[in-house]
């Protein structure tokens, strides 16, 4: 069985951590910039320990990369690279419209998400759900590498010519615009925007996280509607009013429309 270091935290890494598991001792999980120091004393002291990441959001420095060589640290990405580089590559890919999401295992290096490629697939026909697409995406990844890990191929640099940006999301992006974007662009929010920057909206004066949407049918009635700018209509399953649980659409408009 390899023994691996394991960087990460969020949804990217608990789902890779437990296939990783499955075929690999996880010897430590560092999750902070001060679980570095024990990185480099274990690695010191073992060089024969992998290390594997997903969404660990720190800078790694060169002295504790250079101790991974050759190999490098393999770092987790869910994106076709060297597109979407960043930290919000699932929810950016989803914002631009994409149907089709894609998962790289690259070397870790010092410019951020620069390493050259070890694999990389793309998956079709994922639901269109930001925690699915992630676990599925990470699950993906980690299975690669507990097939590949003691027999890794030669990575590929990547084109950085061809490299995409994306960048961190943040509680001003929230509230939802409906008077300017389209249903689709709009449902593309409230489904990019779960759990963090949370897509928001006010009904009935009151402002609401938006949990669950989805695009009205012709024929179809909604219990609470969202009209955008392209004169089509969103339905409003379920939504949170700040402060309160989470309630459905029905019990929220009994509750708050007066």
């Amino acid at each position: 069985m390899e023994k691996i270091i394991f960087f990460g935290n969020g949804l990217l890494a608990d789902s890779a951590l437990a296939v990783l598991k499955e075929h690999c001792e996880i010897v430590f999980h560092a999750r902070t910039k001060a679980d570095l120091d024990k990185v480099r004393e274990l690695k010191t002291s073992d060089p024969n320990l992998h290390g594997v990441l997903a969404s660990f959001g720190v800078i790694i420095p060169k002295p504790i990369l250079n101790l991974f060589e050759p190999e490098g640290i393999l770092n987790i990405h869910p994106s076709l690279l060297p597109a979407y580089r960043g930290s919000s590559p699932i929810e950016s890919a989803i914002l631009a419209g994409d149907n089709d999401f894609s998962v790289s295992v690259m070397k870790l290096a010092e410019t951020m998400d620069a390493g050259p490629i070890y694999w990389q697939t793309t998956l079709s026909n994922l639901p269109l759900c930001k925690n699915e697409i992630y676990k599925t995406l990470a699950e993906t990844g980690a299975k690669w590498i507990n097939d590949n890990l003691t027999n890794l191929p030669t990575p590929t640099p990547q084109d950085h010519k061809k490299a995409t940006f994306c960048g961190k999301f943040n509680k001003t992006m929230s509230l939802l615009t409906p008077e300017t974007d389209s249903a689709k662009q709009t449902l593309r929010k409230i489904i990019a925007y779960q759990n963090y920057p949370k897509p928001k909206y006010a009904f009935f004066g009151h402002i609401c996280i938006i949990l669950k949407a989805h695009m009205l049918e012709e024929g179809e009635t909604a219990v609470l509607e969202l009209p955008c700018a392209d004169g089509q209509i969103l339905a409003i399953d379920e939504l949170q009013p700040e402060g309160k649980k989470p309630m459905t659409a029905k019990a929220f408009k009994n509750g708050y429309a007066k």
